[in-house]
């Protein structure tokens, strides 16, 4: 009993078997062997561009998708000094439907290459975390921009 057939449950069939099989038909049959063997020369050639012609079609399919996912990406500006909000992924675990999944706020201390930032909370400790999982905080600036407007009857 081969590897296979006990994984798979199944006997494997090797192309050089069914080769050979295909070749041993031919001869009993008493058909054309030249003839067999360019009309089997034919199917591997159609098979061969079949196959370019999947490889091609995977091909575009796949920069069409990254066009559209880059299409929806957003930059992040992101600088020293400037406040954010973290992203709590473990939030979801819990069903909290009115709860933000958002934290913060935090000052960013440092920004590493490929989009990792160094955060900062209010207690002084710094922590390392994706750009991904942050965005900007606005809070301070609305209420710096906060006015009011009196109502009265005319």
């Amino acid at each position: 009993m081969s590897p296979y057939k006990l994984i798979f449950g199944k006997a494997c069939h090797l192309p050089v078997e069914l080769e050979h099989r295909a070749s041993w038909v031919v001869r009993k049959l008493n058909l054309d062997l030249e003839a067999a063997g360019e009309k089997r020369l034919l199917q591997l050639n159609e098979l061969d561009e079949f196959r370019r012609q999947s490889y091609e079609n995977a091909k575009l399919y796949k920069e069409k998708t990254k066009q559209w996912h880059d299409k929806k990406i957003h930059p992040r500006n992101l600088e020293v000094g400037q406040q954010v909000l973290l992203f709590n992924s473990k939030l979801k675990i819990f069903h909290g439907k009115l709860k933000s999944r958002w934290s913060g706020p935090f000052l960013i201390t440092q920004i590493f290459p490929f989009g990792a930032v160094d955060l900062e909370d209010k207690s002084r400790r710094k922590f390392k975390v994706n750009g991904q999982l942050v965005k900007q905080y606005w809070g301070e600036l609305v209420d710096r921009m906060k006015t009011t407007t009196v109502l009265t009857d005319s």
